[in-house]
């Protein structure tokens, strides 16, 4: 099986890349990335390239899995328009091209929370992503809806303390729709989705991913 990863460089993306390189069910690993990896093997390949022209090489997005793990925080991006543009309009692109090409299952990185129609910007541009997605009708597509995630050796101090003050209210039964899942752990079970879940659309929010 051959597996294409968006958002390879990112935490998630790069823990599932290294995942699906020891994995022998897949066969082949097509990365999308802004800059090199780093990484070596012989079942890898790189396409570096802006992800936003990808018009432009969209004879190379096929296979029979696309892993969208991309995204990024408003702080990174600079603002909401810059946010928009890397976590929907890319996946979104990438999901057209896939579906003309005949790619088979999509798997969306999404978010806690996500429905478009949330007033909060960041869950309603997710529950956008997810319904352009649906609409495009792929034979199997799994949406992962995680709450926060640790990543490691962030450097994203905010980050580091929500976690802190989640898993201490968990630790007491409180919030334990989200209960924070380490970038590994998450990366296992995107791996695991397409072989396991069935054809059509999976929605998986955290009670449903912690048992996959």
């Amino acid at each position: 099986m051959k597996a294409l990863i968006i958002g390879a460089t990112g935490s998630t993306g790069h823990e599932l890349t290294d995942q699906l390189l020891q994995d022998d069910n897949y066969t082949e690993i097509a990365v999308f990335v802004r800059r090199p990896t780093g990484k070596s093997h012989p079942k890898l390949t790189e396409h570096v390239a802006d992800l936003s022209k990808a018009d432009s090489f969209a004879h190379l997005i096929t296979g029979e899995v696309l892993f969208s793990c991309l995204g990024t925080t408003l702080k990174a991006a600079g603002s909401k328009e810059n946010q928009w543009k890397i976590d929907y309009d890319i996946p979104v692109k990438f999901a057209d091209l896939a579906k003309k090409n005949g790619v088979h299952s999509y798997v969306l990185v999404s978010s806690y929370g996500a429905s478009a129609k949330s007033s909060v910007f960041y869950s309603k541009m997710k529950g956008e992503l997810e319904d352009h997605i649906a609409k495009l009708d792929f034979p199997q597509y799994v949406i992962f809806r995680p709450g926060p995630l640790i990543r490691k050796g962030t450097d994203r101090m905010g980050e580091k303390i929500s976690v802190k003050i989640i898993q201490f209210f968990n630790a007491v039964g409180l919030f334990k729709n989200l209960k924070p899942i380490t970038t590994e752990f998450l990366a296992q079970k995107l791996r695991k989705a397409p072989k396991t879940l069935p054809q059509g659309t999976t929605i998986l929010e955290l009670r449903e991913i912690l048992n996959l």
